[in-house]
């Protein structure tokens, strides 16, 4: 039998909130593994809101962070770390020319959050843990790193007016992109480097796992998942995937994250319950 290495999303494509994981998963990933095929977590999150998922499939990989910014070993400190930010000095920037414009934002240096100011409506965001250091205040006082990537909320409809901004001011050197949230966050801007995205972070995993293009299945329905679509032999997105996955994606399963649907996917694939 063919082995694989399969990458998964975790939000929107594994999880339809921020921490339910169903035991008849955790108990259908073992059977995966025990065929021989690989899983490797490729996620905007951090490691630290990641860590229950890694820890509960029994995963013996590599784990890709912040949309590839953060490419770790959990198990073996001897793993070539990817560890890839954005100057601190934008960030500051593109806050401080913003910040009319700025409801909250946070900076997260690895597992360290760098929050403008305290804010009940917006911590699920930050997926505090045990694990985490927070550092309240002013970016230009608190951020003393280049971190892996900043998250603006912004007031309603001021995500394009920051977009701009970013776009005029650093010319593909910066990028950012508007994650779309209903209601009261609809302007979510998250600033990140070019360097970094999915695709690129499941090739180094690929390799360095000793799996061949080919070998390489990826599942996801996010903006920040399609080069990691476009780089696997087969890329899959979930039903209500963002418009732009859904055109490039060599698959499309008709179920979403609440429906199962990468147990559906991989059950359907690999023929087993």
């Amino acid at each position: 039998m063919k082995k694989y290495l399969f990458a998964i999303d975790l939000d929107g494509t594994l999880l339809y909130d921020f921490d339910t994981l169903d035991e008849s998963m955790v108990e259908f990933i073992q059977k995966v593994k025990q065929l021989g095929h690989k899983i490797v977590i490729a996620t905007g999150r951090p490691y630290r809101s990641s860590r229950f998922v890694y820890e509960r499939f029994g995963l013996d990989t590599p784990i890709i962070n912040y949309n590839g910014g953060l490419i770790t070993h959990p198990l073996d400190s001897t793993f070539p770390t990817v560890n890839l930010t954005v100057p601190k000095e934008a960030i500051i920037d593109i806050f401080e020319s913003n910040v009319n414009s700025i409801r909250n934002a946070f900076s997260e240096v690895k597992d360290n959050i760098y929050l403008f100011q305290e804010e009940l409506a917006i911590e699920p965001l930050l997926h505090l843990t045990k694990d985490s250091g927070l550092f309240l205040g002013h970016l230009k006082d608190t951020l003393k790193e280049d971190p892996n990537g900043f998250i603006i909320i912004g007031h309603q409809g001021a995500g394009k007016t920051i977009e701009n901004y970013v776009k005029e001011k650093y010319s593909g050197t910066v990028l950012s992109r508007i994650w779309h949230f209903p209601g009261e966050f609809d302007s979510i801007v998250e600033i990140f480097t070019p360097a970094s995205n999915k695709g690129k972070a499941l090739a180094y995993v690929a390799s360095y796992l000793g799996f061949s293009q080919d070998q390489v299945i990826a599942i996801g329905d996010g903006h920040n998942d399609l080069e990691m679509i476009q780089y696997a032999s087969l890329g899959v997105a979930v039903k209500n995937a963002h418009p732009e996955l859904l055109e490039i994606a060599d698959l499309i399963v008709p179920y979403t994250a609440k429906d199962g649907a990468v147990r559906k996917f991989l059950s359907q694939f690999l023929n087993i319950k």
